[in-house]
């Protein structure tokens, strides 16, 4: 007589296969998720930064042209839907209580500006912020 005990064996088989395929597909899309979201947040990153630095540039001219009105000593800005925030404060001057300076006999101003650049809020997976710093002396 002969017995054949390995029905349904097969069917064993094509659900591991079923189950390795369906686990290696999800890791294939996480994967993708990943790799995508980490390229978005480099492009918002580079723009941060340009737009902080045109921020930058904005303060810089505002401060040497003085029919440029700053309003104040902060100056809120859109740039492609980012907010810059553009700050001259004295006060901040690396403990410094009084801008003027004079060195050997040349009297001088201490100009700083900070510009920092914000695009999403601080809950958003595409949050990004980048603050960058000058001093201008004349």
């Amino acid at each position: 007589m002969n017995i054949n005990n390995q029905n349904g064996f097969t069917i064993v088989q094509a659900i591991f296969i079923l189950v390795v395929l369906a686990l290696l597909g999800t890791y294939m899309v996480r994967l993708s998720t990943v790799q995508q979201s980490t390229t978005t947040q480099a492009l918002l990153q580079a723009r941060a930064y340009q737009a902080a630095r045109a921020g930058l540039e904005w303060g810089i001219a505002a401060t040497l042209d003085e029919t440029t009105p700053w309003g104040g000593d902060e100056r809120e800005i859109q740039i492609e839907g980012f907010k810059v925030i553009v700050t001259r404060d004295v006060d901040e001057v690396a403990g410094v209580d009084d801008s003027n300076y004079n060195e050997a006999g040349i009297p001088g101003v201490i100009h700083p500006i900070k510009a920092v650049s914000i695009f999403g809020v601080h809950s958003s997976p595409d949050y990004v912020s980048r603050a960058l710093e000058v001093t201008i002396h004349d």
